[in-house]
């Protein structure tokens, strides 16, 4: 075991101290601190925190003294007496509304004894239903808790928070038995006052939490308070027998004073409450204590400033007097040590069905209790109307007389009579008792179904819907018809809010560092730290009052989701459907892909033949996972099953995806490497997606850009290369190299060959050229002398012509000349 050497290990430099001599002096400033001193060591003892909070959580109603307790005591009953007379309207309505609920059968003998004394059920059955509705909604078999994660959600906070909502809904259903009757008790009088609290306090002889049901009429508020924390008192009636009394003073939570015999009466309220619901009460033998949560400034206790001057502000302070002797039993503060602001603690929570003008909200009996009156009014006359008409009285005749008795002649039975004188008929009269109104019985119907309507007990007729109507429509009908009881429901998850935030507190604070069962995940002693990281919230959903409502909605995203599935996380989206309706072990049912752990390909591979989701992560070696895959795809035994299995498409799309998945992670990684750093995480602990800034996007784009262009020349020549090396590999490619080999043997033979020709051809070539200049030249002595004749030939010519021309054109001036007239 692991020593604390803080705690257990010497000081420093105490083996030195002791092999000197110096004296040890010991000064005793206080008779409550002590200081040690030792050459330069000093040791200064003082009380510890645990005598603190004694001091603290004192009775101070112990250092007062009498005097002043009995003005205190004083102030407070004429306060609690105003309150209670502020209410006077509001409780007289609940008290007579009561007899309503028709819980006591009556005995009438008015207008005539055994007339008929039955109650209309509107009221009783508007608030069973109403308290069957509300517990099946806030708590459900799992039970009434849910956790939130505060702050930013990580791994161990959603583990913190899954043993958190574990281990209270451990308490609330196994450790505290009396939890779920008294969060119906409080239903019901919530629904029937409009009213009901709730007290949350550590009871030290349980040794536990405990969360007590107080009825309406045993909370004393003043009328103009908005609530339970503005209001300047709040006073909680106690009924005590002497033995509880006793114990308390005992243990020193009350003052150990003598309170004589209880006062034993009861008063007007309290009576009217019993005879309404069938008891008969005219005295009480237990005492009556009242507990005053107030403000007070109290002498020898003030607030004081930082230069220790009263204020004058008044700190809230648990008052108990013992009503009957008006005794003060104990007063204490009721802040946090810890607090410096002084801030009231609450232990009370305040459930409201509909709120009103005042403090107190109005129930079922305020809104339809006129309604139930009026239904029973006119049931009780039509089976009178009833009765009369199959019982009928009338008048006889003096002197006619019933031979036996008179009392009602029973079905089948016949009676002698003596008629004095004429015939039967002519002795006796019956009264014209009609039969039972058949528009008294239809103002009836309507009346009670005006009332049910109101209260929103009445039944949603599903006849008049189509089978075929959308779900929206359906969707639509339903919130219209449960408008008033969601609101009623988000008031009661709001009130439950708080009473669970209360247990939170109390649950952290006493409770050992080690669960006492088995946690689902985590360590064992990890207890009170899971509080503090997460938040507790009701498991109801205030938007859906009835778990129809819950399954419409559902519906409705079920089918909006099979228009674009691609859309949706369809398993998390069934997930909540199971749990909607109630399904245990839902994330058993569906495994979501964040809760697969990693595995090994192989793994993978099975998971995916079996149709179970498979995840890829960032750690693991994808290129080898990739490997297997594929492998697996292409393996015929696995290729053939394929073929004959009706899910081998969704199984090979599924497969599919995940080696995508796996190729996603390797780009990522060899884009990593190009770049020389690591990108920012996608997602942080807790699997939510991370998104970094505009600026950081906008310097690391241009930088993927350069990375993505060299890993696209790298990959592309690492390409090539393997596709070579596959092809240098292969026996055909191989045999069509050599013959590509005996090709190039035989174009270079040939070519050699063909430049052989071209020589030859070349000798030849000048051969015939040397003969062609020869032969040339001689045609060039034979054309040169051909052309010298020709020339001279030509020049003779061409004089010839030149003299015929002269000659011509002398002819033609001489002729021209002759030719000219005389005159001239």
């Amino acid at each position: 075991m692991a020593i604390d050497k803080a705690l257990y290990a010497a000081p420093q430099g105490i083996d030195e101290l002791a092999m000197q001599e110096e004296p040890i002096e010991i000064e005793i400033e206080d008779p409550e601190s002590v200081k040690i001193g030792m050459g330069d060591l000093e040791i200064i003892l003082e009380p510890g925190d645990d005598e603190e909070d004694d001091e603290f959580n004192d009775n101070l109603a112990e250092l007062i003294p009498d005097s002043q307790l009995a003005e205190i005591a004083g102030d407070l009953i004429g306060d609690y007496d105003d309150d209670v007379g502020s209410r006077k309207d509001w409780i007289q309505t609940y008290v007579d509304g009561l007899e309503l609920l028709g819980l006591k059968i009556e005995e009438r003998t008015e207008p005539w004894e055994g007339a008929c004394g039955v109650y209309h059920p509107l009221l009783a059955e508007a608030l069973v239903k109403f308290q069957a509705e509300t517990m099946m909604s806030i708590f459900p078999a799992a039970g009434p808790v849910k956790t939130i994660i505060v702050g930013k959600e990580t791994p161990a906070k959603k583990a913190s928070a899954d043993r958190v909502q574990d281990d209270m809904n451990y308490q609330l259903t196994e450790e505290m038995p009396e939890y779920r009757p008294e969060m119906e008790r409080m239903l019901w009088g919530l629904g029937l006052a409009g009213n009901a609290f709730k007290k949350v306090y550590y009871d030290p002889s349980l040794q536990r939490q405990v969360a007590m049901f107080i009825p309406a009429e045993d909370i004393v508020v003043p009328y103009g308070s908005s609530d339970l924390a503005s209001s300047p008192r709040v006073t909680h009636v106690m009924r005590k027998t002497e033995n509880e009394l006793r114990i308390l003073q005992v243990n020193g939570f009350y003052r150990d004073i003598d309170l004589g015999d209880p006062s034993g009466s009861l008063d007007e309220v309290e009576k009217k409450i019993a005879e309404k619901m069938g008891f008969r009460a005219t005295t009480d033998s237990r005492y009556k204590v009242l507990e005053m949560h107030v403000d007070l400034d109290l002498e020898g206790f003030e607030d004081k400033d930082e230069d220790g001057e009263p204020t004058g502000i008044a700190l809230p302070y648990v008052v108990t007097i013992e009503k009957g002797t008006s005794n003060v039993l104990a007063i204490r503060r009721n802040w946090d040590p810890e607090d410096d602001t002084h801030k009231k603690r609450q232990h009370f929570v305040h459930y409201g069905y509909i709120p009103g003008f005042g403090f107190y909200c109005f129930g079922l009996i305020h809104l339809i209790g006129a309604y139930a009156k009026s239904g029973t009014s006119i049931i009780r006359q039509l089976v009178d109307a009833g009765t009369l008409s199959n019982l009928p009285g009338g008048f006889k005749t003096r002197g006619l007389r019933v031979k036996g008795d008179d009392t009602p002649i029973a079905p089948g039975e016949w009676r002698d009579v003596d008629v004095p004188s004429g015939a039967l008929k002519d002795n006796l009269m019956t009264l014209p008792y009609k039969e039972p109104s058949q528009v008294l019985a239809g103002l009836m119907d309507k009346i009670i179904e005006e009332g049910r309507r109101f209260a929103n007990t009445a039944d949603l007729n599903l006849s008049d819907m189509s089978a075929q109507a959308p779900v929206g429509t359906t969707l639509a009908i339903l919130e219209r018809t449960l408008k008033v009881m969601s609101a009623v429901q988000a008031r009661i998850h709001y009130s439950l809010k708080q009473e669970l935030k209360l247990l939170k507190v109390i649950i952290a604070d006493y409770t050992p560092d080690e669960y006492s069962y088995d946690p689902s995940e985590g360590s064992r002693r990890a207890k009170k730290s899971d509080y503090e990281n997460v938040d507790v919230i009701p498991v109801s959903d205030p938007n859906a009052s009835t778990m129809a409502q819950k399954i419409v909605q559902y519906q409705a995203v079920l089918q909006l989701a099979q228009s674009a599935p691609q859309m949706y996380n369809m398993p998390l989206l069934h997930r909540q459907m199971l749990d909607v309706l109630g399904i245990k072990n839902a994330s058993k049912l569906i495994p979501m892909p964040e809760d697969q752990k990693p595995t090994d390909p192989v793994s993978e591979n099975q998971n995916v033949l079996m149709s179970k989701p498979v995840k890829a992560f960032a750690y693991q070696d994808h290129q080898a996972h990739i490997t297997v895959h594929m492998t697996a795809m292409q393996d015929p035994k696995i290729q053939q099953l394929m073929q004959g299995n009706p899910m081998g498409q969704a199984i090979q799309m599924a497969m599919m995806a995940h080696i995508n998945e796996h190729l996603g992670f390797q780009y990522r990684v060899e884009i990593q490497n190009q770049l020389g750093f690591t990108l920012p995480p996608q997602t942080d602990e807790s699997g939510e997606e991370v998104h970094i800034d505009q600026e950081a996007e906008a310097r690391l784009a241009p930088m993927l850009a350069q990375a993505a262009q060299r890993l696209l020349i790298q990959n592309q020549g690492q390409a090539a290369q393997q596709q070579a090396q596959q092809q240098a590999q292969d026996p055909i490619i191989q045999m069509q190299q050599q013959e590509l080999q005996l090709k190039g043997q035989d174009l270079q033979r040939k070519a050699m060959k063909d430049m052989a020709d071209v020589q030859l051809n070349k000798k030849r070539l000048e051969v015939d050229a040397l003969k062609a200049a020869a032969q040339l030249n001689n045609q060039k002595k034979e054309s040169k002398a051909s052309r010298n004749f020709e020339a001279i030939k030509a020049v003779a010519a061409m004089n010839h012509e030149k003299n015929l021309h002269k000659k011509d054109s002398a002819l033609e001036i001489f002729r021209r000349e002759n030719q000219k007239p005389k005159g001239e």
